[in-house]
């Protein structure tokens, strides 16, 4: 059974490895020392609700986004929603079959 440490520690370093940034960029990035990612994805320590913050904004997604396991790109995804935003009934229909197209 995943308890619920794995996951948050496997989300966090799949979202910072699509990122494309080092654990240790991360930790100095967010004001934490050079090994805090780092223990963090190796269960060694947990983050506090503040901490936990500024990795979901470091990162570019909301905690929800953080939780969301199937949402495997939410800073793109959301980047796609604001300029889905911007487009017409014909345009948004056009990209709607072009994504049904792909999921096939």
């Amino acid at each position: 059974m995943i308890m619920f440490e794995d996951l948050f520690c496997e989300r966090l370093t799949k979202l910072r490895l699509s990122k494309g940034v080092s654990a240790r960029e991360m930790s100095l990035s967010i004001g934490q020392s050079p090994g805090y990612i780092n223990n963090l994805e190796n269960k060694k320590n947990f983050p506090t609700m503040g901490n936990f913050f500024y990795i979901c904004h470091y990162l570019g997604v909301t905690p929800s986004e953080f939780f969301d396991s199937d949402n495997v790109a939410p800073e793109l995804l959301n980047d796609l929603i604001s300029d889905l935003k911007h487009l017409d009934s014909n345009q948004l229909a056009n990209v709607s079959a072009i994504v049904k197209g792909l999921k096939k």
